[in-house]
């Protein structure tokens, strides 16, 4: 299946299917499910979804051993005390429940677009909120 076809039936462009090949980036975990069911093949094939899910937070959080885990805990609960509900609501389910984008916008009643980007804008917040953190500037 060429790119062009890939891309036609994900609903995508071609350009981000070349970005899945070359590894600059990785479809989300409903892309996954998807290209699973187009090729017939179980979404664990592809990927592990904790660990799609997981790398989603890794680009938030050195792991240089430069904090420990009680320092990490803590400054992610002063976090999530810093968001207000709805949001914080969404990251629980997302990163401690693991649910899918899909299953929060449907609990919420938004459209899985409006998790994508409120997950996408929590996950900047909590990039600022560490780098701040007394813990890793010390």
């Amino acid at each position: 299946m060429s790119q062009k076809e890939l891309a036609d039936a994900l609903f995508v462009s071609r350009d981000l299917v070349s970005k899945w090949e070359t590894g600059v980036r990785r479809p989300d975990y409903p892309t996954i499910e998807k290209l699973a069911s187009l090729f017939g093949v179980s979404p664990d094939e592809i990927a592990d979804r904790n660990d799609v899910i997981f790398r989603e937070l890794s680009e938030c959080v050195r792991d240089d051993g430069g904090i420990s885990d009680e320092d990490l805990i803590s400054v992610t609960e002063r976090f999530l005390q810093s968001l207000g509900e709805r949001e914080a609501g969404m990251f629980l389910k997302r990163y401690y429940f693991l649910e899918t984008q899909d299953q929060i916008a449907a609990e919420y009643g938004i459209k899985t677009n409006h998790v994508r980007s409120i997950l996408s804008k929590t996950r900047k917040k909590l990039r600022k909120f560490v780098k701040e953190a007394p813990e890793w500037t010390e």
